[in-house]
């Protein structure tokens, strides 16, 4: 039985998923530890040592729950924050055999060019995600393996980041007792959790709301078209109701989660909440209206941005899926119906039960907060499944398969560099 760990180390909480398929080919989540995040802000490590604890935490509470003797010791981590960029490029391939047809050799070659691009310094490529294949610059495809050509060029979405922060996540899993089996985008893992297949041909919006930066995603016939990361998130709603109703950090957090709105018109006017006042003082009086005027005012800046973004994109009017908003943020009250008011198109919230098995017993486990966790896990099944079917294709005659991109890991890519990169560095450190 195959076993996949995912960490989502979030900036309000880090979680720990233990799950396995099962023989439907969905997946049974048989563990999972949670725990508050400490050291990190705004999707970005802040304080190691912090970090360290809350990672410590989540496992070993995933740990005590895991039935039998699996013990865990490798994960798949995800990575998000205000470093990640995204660009589109075009790669130009031309083959020196013409006689033959275009074969997955030669898709290889061209991926491998784009990892070669020159970038800022201190920043490095994570993901290199093919769009569609142009051969002899007439022809576009998807999978032009089989063809015949000179000229093969591909439209690429290119994701960058800097190494710094990836390598700062390494070092907490690493300090934790833990080894990174891989490091993949929190809004790619979230999309795998709450969209369908049918969602990303047709056009769609997946709008992750976390504690410390809003992630977008924008998907159109199948493909990745567009990714964005703002930097508000929940944490600033909390921040806002702190400030604007003069209460503590805690109770403006619990304020949000019990009695938020992110319409203020669905509110009663003569509606009280009573907050306990510091040691000698009388209680505070809130009213819900305002509490939701509150929020509704940094709502309406999250969503123009996300807006904004969508309309960068180019795929304003082929989005017929429209927006899917997941992560803690879209638990508020009335988010959907503001993100509808404000760009006029169809919203729902995302839950992470598309490829879930129905056994699950954990509690509250379809929340839209747990969404990139369980997406890790099931981007941890999909290269392995990956790795099973190249290990088979190596032990057969070579036949046409389906582009779906490099057909291995990538050697030398991003992450493996800073992870031999850290090794070394903190060997020597320690």
């Amino acid at each position: 039985m195959s076993v996949i760990v995912g960490l989502d180390i979030g900036t309000t909480k880090i979680a720990c998923f233990v799950g396995t398929k099962n023989e439907h080919g969905k997946i049974e989540i048989l563990s999972m530890g949670k725990s508050d995040s400490l050291g990190v802000a705004r999707g970005m490590v802040q304080n190691i040592e912090k970090t360290v604890q809350s990672i410590k935490l989540a496992i070993q509470e995933a740990q005590e729950r895991v039935e039998g003797d699996l013990i865990i010791r490798s994960v798949n981590v995800g990575i998000a924050g205000q470093h990640i960029h995204s660009l589109q490029h075009r790669g130009i391939y031309t083959r020196t055999n013409i006689e033959t047809e275009i074969s997955q050799k030669d898709i290889d070659a061209l991926i491998d060019d784009m990892y070669r691009l020159a970038m800022q310094p201190g920043e490095e490529i994570i993901h290199v995600l093919p769009q569609e294949y142009i051969v002899d610059n007439n022809q576009t495809t998807k999978d032009p393996i089989g063809m015949m050509g000179v000229r093969l060029e591909a439209n690429f979405h290119i994701i960058t980041g800097h190494v710094a922060a990836a390598m700062n996540i390494n070092k907490c899993v690493q300090r934790a007792g833990l080894e990174v089996k891989e490091t993949i985008l929190e809004p790619l893992a979230s999309a795998e959790a709450v969209l369908s297949e049918e969602e990303k041909e047709a056009g769609i919006v997946l709008v992750d709301i976390g504690g410390g930066t809003t992630d977008v995603a924008i998907f159109h016939e199948g493909i990745i078209r567009h990714t964005a990361v703002i930097p508000f998130g929940g944490n600033v709603i909390t921040d806002d109701i702190k400030e604007g109703c003069t209460i503590m950090k805690p109770q403006a957090e619990k304020l949000k989660m019990k009695f938020g709105s992110a319409l203020a018109s669905e509110s009663q006017d003569n509606e009280i909440v009573c907050i306990p006042g510091l040691k000698g003082r009388n209680p505070k009086e809130i009213s819900v209206r305002n509490l939701a005027s509150i929020i509704q005012a940094r709502m309406e800046e999250i969503i123009e941005h996300v807006y904004y973004e969508i309309r960068n994109s180019g795929y304003e009017k082929k989005l017929i899926g429209g927006i899917v908003v997941t992560g803690g943020g879209a638990q508020l009250k009335h988010v959907t119906q503001l993100f509808e008011y404000i760009t006029g198109m169809d919203t729902r919230i995302g839950y992470p039960t598309e490829h879930l098995g129905s056994s699950n017993s954990i509690e509250n486990l379809t929340s839209p907060m747990y969404s990139t966790g369980i997406g890790l896990v099931l981007k941890g099944f999909e290269t392995l499944e990956k790795s099973n079917m190249q290990k088979a294709e190596t032990s057969k005659p070579a036949e046409k398969t389906k582009v779906k991109g490099h057909s291995q890991d990538k050697k030398g890519s991003f992450f493996d560099s800073i992870i031999e990169r850290g090794k070394i560095f903190f060997s020597e450190e320690d």
